[in-house]
């Protein structure tokens, strides 16, 4: 395997959020960088750069050989699909080397806009199995950025099958949720993750209930924030799984931290190629845990094992491990020291609350019995005094951990990487020199890394030498002072093809080096030319007529609740059940009572997870609820088979009309928008859409977290994974209580995947008249815990609402529901 693969196709992908991030990732040997502008990027909260500044980014980027990717890894809504077409204009006016995209409505308008801007789909798309990646193919999507729940196993699978260059995230931030798959934020705080706005409700304490009780878990209180990803000791793995780009997060992150990581993977990567198999040092890790770290994890690539993903006592970055206290003196603290320190280095000291304000401040002295120690000191005990108000001692207490969280010296080392006015790698170029008598000297110059050749002419013919004749070593003495230039001549590069003893002034061959290197770096800096095509956005817009008489469908989580839902006047039962062996009931209960029932999909498809989707099938529904790309594309490549009518569900995320026409363009029977539009956003869209397929959400428990990270495995067993876990599960209800007192319900899939689901349920029953209006075909009510009586109460009033018997307020307020439609509440301003 490792003979097949060319460094030449590996690329190091780094994260930059200024021009100072940018500067440090090139210097210090990225071979792409990925960015954000002003508008449209999943780090609404980073510095970004301006629309304006892409061509700019772009010919510095060239320059140095580097590709620049923009990322526009959010949901687009309908009134922002004008502005995303400009933004489309301005990166293929720019030569943008690809945007990186979740919007699969997004990629249908770049693909009407031009076939062959490249386009990768962004980890968002939740891209976890071969047949998400078939499901791109139709759209020449460049390479796909797997699931960061994806292991090594896994990868190779994927990149054997599908045959498409993969892009997997090594080192940053882990989300404790399925990217492309979390509403929390937005649901607790008005910030969406599927649009750039993460509030990191998985950063907060939270406690676990289990049955109602809550569960002693000592300083565990950080059930839902994982350690950060630090691949770097198994990069060779990696490769040999055939990953081709490896990612970076960090586009909030400072230029040191962006200095520090690329370096370190770089000096990986090249270890690897070199044949040297070494792992990296114990200074390389310590430094990468100086720059960022909430503890080192190698995430899911080795397979899931919950006890290795978090550490559940703290929610931020500490930095290095430095020891503990030993003792509280009276002016300092004895320390036991594990790792490098000395003046000047930040400490924090952990008393285990992070809730608390921590002690902590600068390395004023380090004393050895009283007497000053100079420089660095590497481990033993040792008296640290700090700045006179930096801490109270008082709040310190013997065996309290201390963390270095700053080193000074380190950070100047990296910043001096980047801030230089020289360039910050020279490219080698070959020359070719050639001539006669009374003809001008002919020069080829070929900048070999970037595939350019110019010709350049003498503007006066070559005379007769008299004394001293151009040689190969007095040309290259000429032709190689390219100092300060992107440039440099390897003296065996070039070649001479002279007749006779010729001779030219040494002024014009100065003049043909410098327009040489200009020329050269022209073309470096000269963006790409793809084709383009004038579109409109809003070339039609839907003609939808009121409904008089829409679906009512509603989704069941248990036997109980599809009896109690069939013996209504219902429309259609769809089944979600964690186990899906109990499908085949629900399909002969549904049909018992006369009704028509759907199955849904788990949220998540596993490249091992066909059988479950065949399950599904071979249960006989009247429907399949498809809830990602991977099982629609499973369904779709079998239809011969396969008859059965396909729904698709709210993860696929569906937020503007050209997400409606790609998934219906599949012959789907019905899709149901993404739960991140608001009242006024869906009403946009609805006037552009066939609103008659559409299935809105009206009534639910918002799922918030949908996570590969088994809560029940991690604190209700001893176990690492489904296989030891001894299935709580199965026992037990576990619930999540926030700071403000709501246990939010935790349920767990047939693949072993968490649910997290808001406490209390919701209604957009409010708008029902205006939904009606505009066409929409089918309203769905979702039940999660709810009893029999409960769940024919809800239909029986939600239908009263339909046929305009009882006002959509009156529903709610009876229900004791949240007024809202979605993750939030919004305004109907029409």
């Amino acid at each position: 395997m490792k003979n097949q693969i060319r460094r030449e196709d590996i690329e190091l992908l780094a994260p930059a959020g200024n021009w100072d991030c940018l500067k440090a990732a090139v210097a210090n040997g990225a071979n792409a960088i990925f960015f954000g502008v002003e508008k449209f990027n999943a780090r609404a909260r980073a510095e970004n750069f301006q629309m304006k500044e892409l061509p700019e980014i772009m010919a510095y980027l060239h320059m140095y050989g580097v590709k620049g990717f923009l990322t526009f890894n959010i949901l687009v809504f309908e009134n922002e699909l004008e502005d995303a077409k400009e933004l489309i204009d301005a990166c293929i006016e720019a030569g943008v080397d690809a945007v990186i995209v979740q919007d699969l409505g997004l990629v249908k308008l770049i693909r009407e806009i031009s076939p062959d801007f490249p386009i990768h789909g962004s980890t968002q798309m939740t891209i976890t199995s071969p047949e998400a990646v078939e499901f791109t193919k139709p759209y020449n999507m460049e390479r796909v950025v797997l699931g960061r729940e994806n292991s090594l196993k896994e990868i190779r699978k994927i990149g054997e099958k599908a045959k498409l260059p993969m892009e997997v995230f090594v080192h940053g931030a882990l989300c404790v949720s399925y990217s492309g798959q979390c509403l929390t934020s937005e649901m607790w705080g008005g910030r969406s993750a599927n649009r750039g706005e993460c509030a990191q409700a998985c950063r907060l304490p939270y406690d676990l209930m289990v049955d109602g009780i809550q569960k002693e878990m000592g300083n565990i209180a950080y059930l839902l924030s994982p350690k950060d990803l630090a691949a770097i000791e198994i990069m060779p793995e990696l490769i040999e799984a055939g990953v081709t780009s490896f990612k970076i997060e960090g586009r909030l992150k400072t230029p040191e931290y962006v200095a520090n990581v690329v370096s370190k993977y770089r000096a990986a990567i090249d270890r690897y190629f070199a044949g040297n198999n070494a792992k990296p040092s114990k200074e390389e890790i310590r430094e990468l845990q100086q720059s960022f770290s909430r503890g080192f994890t190698h995430g899911f690539l080795e397979g899931t094992n919950n006890r290795l993903l978090l550490d559940g006592s703290f929610p931020k970055s500490r930095g290095v491990y430095l020891g503990t206290v030993k003792k509280v003196l009276k002016h300092a603290l004895l320390v036991e020291v594990t790792s490098p320190l000395k003046r000047g280095d930040g400490i924090v000291f952990d008393a285990g609350d992070p809730t608390q304000k921590e002690e902590g401040g600068r390395v004023y002295d380090i004393l050895v019995h009283g007497d000053k120690v100079e420089g660095q000191v590497q481990e033993g005990l040792y008296e640290i005094v700090m700045g006179r108000n930096d801490v109270k001692l008082g709040r310190i207490h013997v065996g309290d951990r201390v963390w270095k969280t700053n080193d000074p010296e380190l950070n100047k080392q990296l910043r001096k990487t980047f801030e230089t006015e020289k360039p910050y790698t020279t490219f080698p170029v070959a020359l070719h020199v050639s001539g006669r008598v009374g003809e001008p000297l002919q020069t080829v110059w070929i900048d070999e890394q970037a595939n350019h050749a110019v010709t350049i002419a003498s503007a006066m013919p070559l005379e007769q030498a008299m004394k001293r004749p151009m040689t190969h070593a007095s040309l290259y003495d000429q032709f190689s002072r390219l100092g300060g230039t992107l440039f440099h001549l390897p003296e065996d590069r070039l070649s001479l093809d002279l007749e006779g003893e010729v001779i030219i002034p040494v002024s014009e061959l100065n003049r043909m080096r410098r327009e040489a290197s200009e020329q050269l770096l022209y073309l470096r800096r000269k963006p790409p030319v793809y084709q383009k095509n004038p579109v409109d956005v809003y070339a039609s817009v839907a003609k939808n007529k009121p409904v008089e008489n829409p679906l009512l469908t509603v989704l069941c989580r248990s036997l109980e609740q599809i009896e109690a839902a069939a013996k209504t006047d219902v429309d259609f039962i769809y089944a979600d059940f964690e186990f899906v062996k109990q499908y085949p009931q629900a399909v002969k209960l549904a049909h018992q009572y006369g009704k028509k029932i759907g199955l849904a999909t788990m949220r998540i498809h596993m490249p091992d997870e066909n059988g479950v989707l065949a399950l599904i099938a071979k249960s006989k529904p009247d429907a399949i609820l498809v809830r990602n790309t991977g099982a629609l594309y499973y369904y779709l490549s079998r239809r011969d088979e396969i008859k059965i009518p396909l729904i698709g569900d709210f993860s696929l995320n569906i937020a503007n009309h050209k997400a409606v026409e790609l998934f219906m363009g599949y012959g789907l029977e019905r899709v149901t928008p993404s739960y991140d539009l608001n009242i006024q956003q869906m009403v946009d869209m609805l006037e552009h859409a066939d609103a008659a397929p559409l299935e809105l959400v009206i009534h639910q428990h918002l799922p918030m977290f949908h996570t590969e990270h088994c809560i029940y495995c991690t604190f209700m067993s001893e176990g690492t994974d489904h296989t030891n876990c001894g299935t709580p599960c199965e026992t037990s209800r576990a619930s999540l209580r926030d700071r403000v007192g709501f246990s939010h319900p935790v349920r767990v899939d047939t693949g072993c995947r968490n649910t997290v689901y808001n406490a209390i349920d919701q209604s957009g029953a409010e708008y029902l008249s205006e939904f009606k209006r505009l066409g929409v075909g089918a309203y769905r009510i979702e039940f999660l815990e709810e009893e029999p009586s409960r769940v024919q109460e809800v239909i029986h009033l939600y239908r009263k609402a339909l046929r305009g018997e009882i006002s959509g307020t009156k529903v709610w307020k009876a229900l004791k529901a949240t007024n809202q439609l979605g993750v939030t509440r919004g305004q109907l301003t029409k």
